[in-house]
């Protein structure tokens, strides 16, 4: 498998050791929370350093200064439910972003995604747009996000996601060989059931609580 420039990687020490605690069973919900959201904030980080920029002349306390803005806002778009728990640390590092949302469902019996909800705003096709959500395991739920915000005119598009599997990762270049992947950690392989080896488990229920395991 390679996917050149279109598969990132994000190697640093402190994603190490949070995705370490991520994986770790024992990791309560409450810090399961907060470590999705720093290891998502170092991934958005990586994956917004060729956003386009202008100048601009400010007044400083001592004189005048040209420096840099972002040329166009930022769109954020978690896919639902474990993409909510994702994209609120990334909001963080773009208060002025605008936030859509998409609900993509897995089918257990037929291991595909089912689309049932959708708020973008209006503007999107015109904004770079970060699609994210924690796992890219079969690549359905990424593909159909992508799929839904191409309809709607947007054409610079990036993927954020904790983890990702090789099939996941394979299916979704087939699918938008022009979106970037940007990931912490590729996994080995997929189970029988579809789930992340070695994963993390579910990441919506450990985000929510609502896995049966004490939380």
């Amino acid at each position: 498998m390679s996917h050149g420039t279109m598969l990132h990687v994000i190697n640093h020490p402190l994603i190490d050791h949070y995705l370490t605690r991520i994986r770790d069973v024992n990791t309560s919900c409450a810090r399961f929370r907060e470590l999705v959201g720093l290891v998502g904030k170092l991934l958005a980080y990586e994956a917004t350093r060729n956003l386009k920029q202008e100048e601009v002349e400010i007044q400083t306390p001592m004189e005048k200064w040209v420096g840099k803005r972002l040329k166009n806002t930022v769109c954020i778009v978690p896919i639902l439910r474990a993409g909510i728990g994702f994209s609120d640390a990334i909001v963080a590092l773009y208060p002025d972003a605008h936030i859509g949302h998409i609900g993509v469902y897995r089918d257990e019996e037929k291991m595909v995604p089912v689309e049932y909800y959708k708020s973008l705003p209006k503007q999107i096709g015109e904004e770079p747009v970060l699609l994210v959500d924690p796992m890219l395991a079969t690549g359905g739920s990424a593909i159909a996000g992508v799929d839904m915000l191409k309809k709607y005119g947007c054409k610079n598009l990036r993927f954020i996601c904790l983890i990702a599997a090789p099939e996941g990762i394979e299916a979704f270049h087939i699918a938008h060989p022009d979106v970037p992947i940007y990931t912490a950690a590729v996994d080995r392989e997929l189970d029988a059931n579809k789930y992340i080896l070695p994963g993390l488990g579910d990441a919506g229920d450990r985000i929510f609580g609502t896995m049966d395991e004490k939380c």
